[in-house]
């Protein structure tokens, strides 16, 4: 199989890195196809946990997401009256791992990832929205709609969560759940120091929360969230002055990252998942990542199950004799794994957005 063509259906985390990882496999012939016309970012930073970054080591990464990231000692969190609930010991979890955790922005990973594949003559083709993927006497094409047509010999769908061609194909539907939340995100980038400290800082209110994830001294990422309905009348208003207005009380941590944000960088995003499917592959498609498995990112886990996605994948489809034989591999090994995530995310996400403050007085308590 390592002739094969492979398509990848998507530019980002997951299909950036299953890329590298197959062709570290010496899969040679691989093209990946991005709707977008350039590479873009959703998102603000995520934190590449010590079960990812064990993998990156492995696909020679680290070292440039040293370079850009930033170690983390302690997750701490707070109620937003700024009393001390508890924190986890990060440095604990990746010695227990045998890896570290890093704090980097979305921007950053994608350029290293893309650089990587730069480096290794991957060919990325932009502004190829798949539309559809139809199967025509055994063969399987994939139809774009600037009305280019390819026929790979295997598909990866890591299309996303909102609108995957691939998961259409395979499951037969595709939609979203949204999950009666909301985010507004931001980066904050400072000529002075502003976190003093490499302690991720997670702010629990009633039906709010706020996270500051510091990168380094003068830059971070952060996240407000609130219990809202689709398509509120709060995605119209200003930004700022809306978040200064829901969490100017809280810590003043908080009101600090708020102000130093850019306007223009602050996005609002309406936060949806996906049921768990019971099918990840029909013939020669296979589905990784959010395509497969959305969570969350209440999970934290989103990006880094891309990641082992990837690795676990190329791995497999080498060891492998067909591709039935790996993709059904692939599932078994993957499916419970990111279920739990999944299921975990939107347990938790219901408790932090929980409205009612006598829940949110009890679970401050056992938190």
């Amino acid at each position: 199989m390592k002739d094969s063509e492979i398509a990848i259906l998507g530019a980002g985390i997951g299909g950036l890195t299953t890329a590298i990882a197959l062709h570290q496999r010496d899969f040679k012939n691989i093209r990946i196809y991005e709707r977008r016309n350039k590479a873009t970012t959703i998102g603000a930073g995520i934190v590449i946990w010590a079960n990812a970054s064990k993998i990156l080591s492995r696909l020679n990464l680290i070292n440039e997401i040293e370079k850009v990231g930033g170690s983390i000692n302690e997750m701490q969190r707070w109620t937003e009256k700024g009393e001390f609930i508890g924190s986890i010991d990060i440095k604990e979890i990746d010695y227990y791992i045998g890896a570290k955790s890093f704090a980097i922005s979305r921007k950053d990973l994608q350029g290293i990832l893309l650089q990587k594949i730069d480096k290794l003559n991957i060919p990325i083709y932009y502004n190829h929205n798949a539309q559809q993927i139809t199967t025509q006497e055994n063969s399987t094409f994939i139809n774009f709609g600037n009305g280019i047509e390819a026929k790979p010999d295997i598909i990866v769908g890591a299309d996303g969560r909102m609108n995957s061609v691939a998961r259409k194909y395979v499951n037969g539907i595709n939609e979203p759940i949204y999950q009666n939340f909301v985010n507004w995100i931001g980066i904050v980038e400072s000529e002075h120091p502003v976190f003093p400290d490499n302690n991720v800082l997670d702010y629990w209110g009633c039906g709010e929360r706020f996270g500051i994830v510091p990168i380094n001294k003068y830059k971070g990422y952060w996240a407000g969230g609130k219990s809202l309905p689709l398509n509120s009348s709060f995605k119209n208003e200003n930004p700022k002055d809306l978040l200064l207005k829901l969490f100017g009380s809280w810590s003043p941590n908080i009101k600090e990252v708020i102000a130093l944000a850019n306007e223009e960088n602050i996005r609002y995003i309406e936060v949806f998942d996906h049921n768990p499917i019971p099918k990840w592959h029909k013939n020669n498609v296979c589905l990784i990542g959010d395509a497969a498995h959305a969570a969350l990112p209440t999970s934290g886990q989103g990006a880094c199950q891309a990641i082992e996605d990837a690795w676990h994948f190329a791995s497999i489809l080498d060891a492998a004799e067909t591709t039935e034989e790996a993709f059904s591999k692939f599932q078994q090994l993957r499916f419970d794994k990111t279920t739990s995530i999944t299921m975990a995310g939107r347990n938790f996400a219901e408790s932090v957005f929980n409205e009612d403050p006598q829940f949110c007085e009890e679970r401050n308590k056992i938190a």
